[in-house]
């Protein structure tokens, strides 16, 4: 297993090609959301992938402050279906959450965390701020990680 960080520059057009096709997957298909996962923040965001066998297994999207929300943020939290279980959404959190310490200026990370995830989030030290929301049909809510 490797993980790897890539700005979208750097991506090749068949890893880009393999992110949107397991999001896709993920996010539309097995959550039976219809949204538009293409919205033009690729290009700005840190792409961090775990490999196993050279195929992505698990996927999040970084993001400095002031490029998607406020704060610093990650998103596009996933783990393709076959490798849940094993603890890799908890370390592609953690390898993140360092990613963005990387720069001393970072301060809060922030989160729109699906709200039948909450309790994963609270165990990596987020906190819930303020009232449900529903994103796409799906009910979220907002958290942040002071860091």
């Amino acid at each position: 297993m490797k993980i790897t960080t890539h700005k979208y520059q750097d991506l090749t057009p068949n890893k880009l090609y393999e992110i949107l096709m397991l999001r896709s997957e993920v996010f539309v298909v097995e959550q039976n959301c219809a949204y538009q996962d293409l919205d033009n923040k690729d290009q700005k965001a840190l792409h961090l992938i775990v490999e196993e066998n050279n195929k992505i297994i698990a996927y999040t999207r970084i993001f400095k402050k002031g490029d998607f929300f406020k704060n610093s943020s990650i998103g596009r939290v996933l783990v393709k279906k076959e490798h849940r279980g094993k603890h890799l959404g908890k370390k592609i959190m953690i390898k993140s959450i360092e990613q963005i310490k990387i720069d001393k200026t970072e301060k809060k990370i922030e989160l729109s965390a699906q709200k039948y995830l909450l309790k994963f989030y609270l165990e990596l030290g987020f906190k819930k701020i303020g009232e449900e929301y529903l994103e796409d049909g799906i009910p979220h809510v907002k958290m942040i990680l002071k860091i």
